[in-house]
């Protein structure tokens, strides 16, 4: 997300709680000693023992290293070594000017990879310009157009954001999908909003990769071929597929073999109205304010089809064990991620492996940080695992991830209108969403903060109960065109409900 105000990780939110595993059980039933009705979206089994997060260098899945044949690797490459500078090596050349003013350095021989980003050791240090990169495709000697990292990242975790071995979570650009990829360049541009100035001598340009954060490297990700999602439904009418440039892509030009409707358990199927209230409405009336408020308040909109994690293929092993609840679910806040809206949306299993592994291996986020995402076609998809009907904490808007769940809409749009399907698609997810934890839609919902760059701790806070995340920190995502199609997502959540 395009964060416009550099801020450090604020407080735990309150009311934020670290439950250990319960297949079947929500958040409300284990504490008040009631059993969900709804087990067929439960929580996921215990992450398996696995790698767990990984060292530097070369990061291998299970299936290198003796384990359950699971696809996907991150490659971590270092940008600078004790004094800042590097010498090159065999996978990355030297710094070295580069037209824009600023200083780059290419890839020499690395793995295919579909997503790339930069971390550092310090969540708060910021690099000293504009961090940009370039790819090359697979079979093409055409490199891409240079794009901008967003090097605020997210915006999103709180401070106790761990991996599963307990390493705290690092300062991290936000992910760019680049599609399948055999070379990158990465430059340092002068950023005038941070005081930085084009030209000067070598010299000068050289303190920037010297300023470049601790520990900083860039991070190539392979999400893998294997167990996702995606369909030949890429191309259908009105998707806003996009067209494919620049670096290629691994699932996209024709239909896909990795339905996730093949997979055992890959997709939550839709309910009827009837059928929703009937697996949900306990939980429903459970989280309404007072008995008089049930009969009006037990609205909840047709639960839509899913995809689970099975369905997109999550290594499970990467993950941390344990979920951590809220006690409700108030508000949705809705997000744009990728970077990119040319993608198929045969790739979409595959982003989402890249981003997951991106959240946890290299950012070293307790999971993926979004609780639900959406592609361009209108298919939903699970994120953050725990149980899809519960309070899971995400990490999605700092400050406000307890009592939420978050949105991503794959793609950018600053400028570009989301597709139809995607706003259907969000408009039935907070419909069933909030109405499982009985919330109107089209309410106002009162939140307090945890601290962040736009509310201090204890702040209390009226949301519209489905929200971009520019509402609750300093940013412009979900984008301006997204942004503006939100208040016709809530009225048609609310119809979705019976409310309208």
């Amino acid at each position: 997300m395009r964060a416009l105000l550099v801020t450090s990780i604020g407080a735990a939110c309150a009311g934020a709680l670290l439950l250990p595993l319960a297949p079947t059980e929500s958040a409300e039933s284990m504490l008040h000693g009631k059993r969900s009705s709804s087990g067929e979206d439960a929580a996921p089994p215990a992450a398996l023992r696995g790698p767990g997060g990984a060292e530097r260098g070369s990061r291998i899945s299970a299936a290198d290293s003796g384990g359950p044949k699971i696809p996907g690797s991150t490659r971590s490459l270092p940008l600078r070594s004790g004094d800042g500078t590097r010498a090159g090596d065999k996978l990355l050349s030297a710094w070295e000017d580069d037209p824009s003013g600023g200083r780059r350095v290419t890839s020499r021989k690395v793995k295919p990879f579909s997503l790339v980003g930069v971390v550092w050791d310090d969540s708060s240090a910021v690099p000293p310009g504009r961090l940009q990169v370039q790819t090359r495709g697979s079979g093409t000697a055409k490199w891409s157009a240079w794009r901008t990292l967003d090097t605020h990242g997210d915006g999103t975790q709180e401070p106790a954001e761990h991996d599963r071995s307990g390493k705290k979570a690092v300062g991290a650009t936000a992910p760019l999908w680049t599609g399948d990829s055999t070379a990158v360049r990465v430059r340092i541009v002068p950023d005038p909003a941070r005081g930085t100035k084009a030209g000067g001598g070598s010299s000068d340009r050289k303190a920037a990769e010297t300023r470049l954060p601790e520990g900083a490297r860039l991070e190539l990700v392979d999400p893998g071929k294997s167990a996702g999602s995606g369909s030949s439904e890429s191309g259908s009418a009105g998707a806003g597929s996009g067209s494919r440039s620049g670096s290629g892509s691994r699932a996209g030009d024709g239909p896909s073999d990795d339905d996730p409707a093949k997979r055992p358990g890959g997709v939550l199927p839709e309910l009827s109205r009837a059928d929703t209230r009937s697996t949900y409405g306990d939980e429903a009336a459970d989280a309404t304010p007072s008995e008089t408020d049930r009969a009006k308040d037990t609205r909840i909109g047709p639960r839509p089809a899913i995809v689970t994690r099975k369905g997109w293929g999550a290594d499970e092993t990467l993950r941390e064990r344990e979920f951590s609840y809220s006690k409700t679910v108030k508000a949705a806040f809705v997000h744009h991620s990728a970077e990119t809206n040319d993608y198929s949306c045969a790739d979409v299993p595959g982003i989402i492996r890249a981003v997951y592994r991106y959240h946890v291996q290299s950012s070293h986020w307790r999971d993926i940080g979004y609780n639900f995402l959406v592609d361009k076609c209108g298919k939903i998809y699970e994120g953050r695992a725990g149980g899809m009907a519960k309070p899971v904490m995400g990490a999605h808007t700092l400050g406000f991830n307890a009592d939420t769940t978050g949105i991503a809409v794959l793609g950018t749009y600053s400028k570009t209108a989301p597709s139809k399907a995607a706003k259907e698609a969000l408009s039935k997810l907070t419909a069933w969403k909030l109405g499982v934890h009985g919330v109107d839609a089209s309410a106002r919902v009162t939140l307090t903060s945890g601290g962040g760059s736009k509310y201090e701790k204890g702040k209390k806070v009226a949301f519209n109960a489905v929200s971009g995340h520019r509402d609750g920190f300093t940013t412009e995502c979900p984008g301006e065109s997204l942004y503006r199609e939100l208040p016709a997502v809530r009225t048609e959540a609310a119809r979705l409900q019976g409310r309208r």
